[in-house]
């Protein structure tokens, strides 16, 4: 916690709104609306209730295909399910580790090929580790297709690209605030959106679709999806650190980063990503949900240099073989240092068996070498000093 949380929680039961209506509600949705630079949001029970939310919103049921980054949590995923949808998978690319946009654009054109008038209904790229996609390249495919997109922003508070938050670019946008994000309400999350009718529907459906009326009507059905007044008033303080969270993020991955730079591979290590770029006309947006044209310019910029910046969420290494990544994760488990394997890839998950992919086997070889090191924005500089001490023990 920060330093301002129990005043807001105070504030709260002094003036006795403890459920999922109250002041500190609408005062947290405005300043993520402001930090984002959005218009609309919604704060709610957590991430995959907002891409739940957001799927709802596009009419996406079953028999209907959704774009979906292999390389993420099931989080991400899962609600898809919910809708009786199908998710097509994509692989990621090796400089963000992100979707990989020509194998985007592979799956749309065999889609457009196979069955053009059953193209899927949404994309659902992920901000992976808090480093932005390739949002010029994707939003650029989306736009040649005419598929909305939904950007899963859950572990990217705080990150930016080209100047802009994550969170900022699609059709909608999804945050997370679980316990272990980089702000946390102890559960939580929100949908982010320019379009007020989708930001408005979504608060209606989280609310059980309740009707406006004296007594309990429902004309559609909905779901207990809204985030109490408790646990916006921890996220009112939560936001007041978010920056010196980023910031400490940042040293801890820059830290590991000097230290191993000849050893393992790191996530986009210098913050520039080569890109092909669409030249937009004046009016002209090339995002989603941002209120400008959706044109399509075929003039290309080759290899620009997009600035990133990344939250750093996580501190993220690949290592040069699995039996390296688990000889290091299981030497520092016997020191007590908790440590991970990356995502395992959504394809290659038991539910998912049989789903299209397309790409190559950039996520598995990921899943196979990479580990994620401690991270936490609390971590003192004597705790990353014992990590990476235990780490230079094995290799």
């Amino acid at each position: 916690m920060g330093t301002t949380e129990q005043e807001h929680i105070n504030e709260a039961f002094a003036t006795n709104w403890i459920s999922t209506v109250g002041p500190q509600i609408s005062a947290f949705e405005e300043k993520l609306q402001n930090y984002c630079g959005v218009d609309h949001a919604a704060v709610l029970a957590s991430g995959t209730s907002a891409i739940h939310l957001a799927l709802r919103m596009l009419d996406i049921g079953p028999g209907d295909d959704v774009i979906c980054q292999s390389f993420t949590f099931a989080g991400t995923v899962n609600p898809v399910l919910y809708q009786g949808a199908t998710p097509i998978f994509i692989d990621s690319e090796p400089q963000t580790w992100n979707m990989d946009a020509n194998a985007l654009e592979e799956a749309l054109k065999h889609f457009n090929t196979s069955r053009p008038q059953h193209l899927p209904k949404a994309i659902i790229p992920v901000h992976l580790y808090g480093m932005p996609f390739d949002v010029h390249a994707i939003h650029s495919i989306a736009s040649k297709y005419n598929i909305p997109v939904i950007e899963d922003a859950a572990e990217a508070l705080g990150s930016t690209f080209d100047g802009r938050p994550c969170g900022s670019f699609g059709d909608m946008a999804v945050l997370s605030f679980n316990g272990n994000k980089i702000i946390t309400t102890s559960g939580g999350g929100a949908l982010l959106s320019n379009n007020e009718e989708y930001i408005d529907q979504a608060k209606f459906l989280a609310t059980q679709a309740r009707d406006d009326a004296p007594h309990y009507e429902h004309t559609t059905y909905g779901y207990n999806y809204r985030m109490g007044n408790i646990n916006a008033a921890i996220g009112l303080g939560q936001m007041a650190v978010l920056e010196d969270r980023v910031t400490r993020r940042r040293q801890i991955w820059q830290t590991y980063y000097d230290e191993f730079k000849g050893v393992f591979e790191f996530q986009l290590a210098e913050e520039l990503l080569p890109t092909h770029r669409k030249e937009s006309s004046a009016g002209d947006s090339p995002f989603r949900g941002t209120g400008g044209s959706q044109g399509n310019n075929s003039n290309l910029r080759t290899h620009e240099l997009i600035n990133l910046c990344t939250n750093r969420w996580l501190s993220a290494i690949l290592t040069d073989s699995f039996e390296t990544r688990e000889s290091i994760r299981q030497h520092l488990e016997s020191a007590n240092i908790e440590s991970r394997p990356l995502w395992k890839p959504m394809h290659l998950q038991p539910v998912f068996t049989g789903a299209q992919y397309f790409g190559s086997t950039v996520a598995e070889d990921m899943f196979n070498r990479g580990l994620c090191l401690p991270s936490g924005s609390g971590m003192s500089d004597e705790d990353l000093e014992r990590v990476i001490k235990e780490i230079k023990k094995i290799v």
